[in-house]
């Protein structure tokens, strides 16, 4: 998403809409292009924790770092001597790798300071208003009110697809793998055009469908930055209501979508509704494109090549190829 703003008090506000929610102890780098990331860390108070943070936004931001590539970083704080502290760090650690730091802020709940010039000012229900206003004809959803909030959502009542599944599995075997694929397929696009909430039938075969891996990588390249918003809701949905048993496909899916829509906080919090102890290899794709500050262009430069290439253009997206083991530290958005 690409706002304008015109002042401190419009990029502060800003902020949760880029992020998705409203941050607390952060720090946040907001491109003054978009030809960088948006990236948002848990503020580093200590020296190994802010080597930890560079690590791991210091490849993504230089992939796609060109000249001329500047930020703005909003230190969001209680503590203003360690947002200056942390802010004036890492703008020095940006210009080595030629990206200009243009607007260093400070930021608590109700003041903001410009820790280069010093000046002032409260965040105002005007900017924020404003702001809102801009999101809102662009289509996008208001930000929830904090991390676990957004991270809450995901959560729903799975009872009665739960119910649903033994009898949904037997139907499914009677059918062949190509017919099951075909009418997900076929149901995911009716979503598409009515957005209609699938019923506790269709939701159950539906999750039974996406546990065939060629299934769920025909409903995977079926996305692109243009129908990515309908993914997103389709499988929140499923993600609130899938058991555990049948839950690693859609919030894998979920997890892509909301990268492809630039919602970097929804796509961790996707991955974290992945059940723990079964490796699941879309997931790790996913965390290596959000660690990695990877830029959803990169997906249509994907979808892009031969259609006779088929469900094998996904192993051209180049975190399938590393994706292996990512590491547990997970400071991105």
């Amino acid at each position: 998403m690409t706002l304008s703003v015109r002042n401190p008090d419009e990029l502060v506000a800003a902020i949760p809409h880029l992020l998705g929610f409203r941050p607390q102890e952060s720090i946040v780098f907001v491109p003054m292009r978009s030809d960088l990331p948006v990236a948002r860390v848990d503020l580093p108070t200590t020296p190994r924790d802010r080597e930890l943070v560079w690590r791991s936004i210091r490849d993504g931001l230089t992939r796609y770092a060109k000249p001329g590539s500047s930020v703005g970083i909003v230190c969001i704080t209680a503590d203003r001597q360690m947002a200056e502290e942390v802010g004036n760090e890492f703008a020095a650690r940006l210009d080595t790798i030629g990206i200009d730091t243009r607007v260093l802020l400070w930021a608590d709940e109700t003041r903001w300071a410009d820790l280069a010039s010093g000046d002032m000012g409260l965040q105002t229900d005007a900017a924020r208003e404003r702001i809102a206003a801009r999101t809102v004809l662009g289509g996008r959803t208001q930000p929830a009110a904090s991390r676990d909030s957004l991270a809450e959502s995901l959560v729903g009542d799975r009872g009665p697809v739960a119910k649903m599944l033994p009898g949904t599995r037997e139907s499914a075997r009677e059918n062949t793998p190509k017919l099951e694929g075909r009418w997900a397929l076929s149901r995911v696009q009716r979503f598409h055009g009515d957005g209609v909430r699938l019923s506790d039938s269709d939701s159950a075969r539906l999750l039974v469908a996406v546990e065939s891996i060629p299934v769920r990588d025909r409903l995977w390249l079926d996305m692109s930055r243009g129908n990515a918003a309908s993914h997103v809701a389709l499988w929140t949905d499923m993600t609130r209501r899938a058991p555990d048993e049948v839950r690693a496909a859609p919030a894998s899916l979920l997890a892509f979508g909301s990268w492809l829509s630039g919602h970097g906080a929804m796509a961790w919090c996707a991955l974290d509704q992945v059940p723990e102890g079964k490796p699941y290899a879309l997931a790790n794709l996913v965390a290596a494109a959000v660690q990695g500050g990877m830029h959803p262009r990169e997906w249509e430069a994907v979808k892009s090549l031969p259609a006779e290439r088929g469900i094998d253009r996904a192993s051209d997206f180049a975190p399938l190829r590393q994706s292996g083991q990512v590491g547990s530290v997970r400071h991105g958005i």
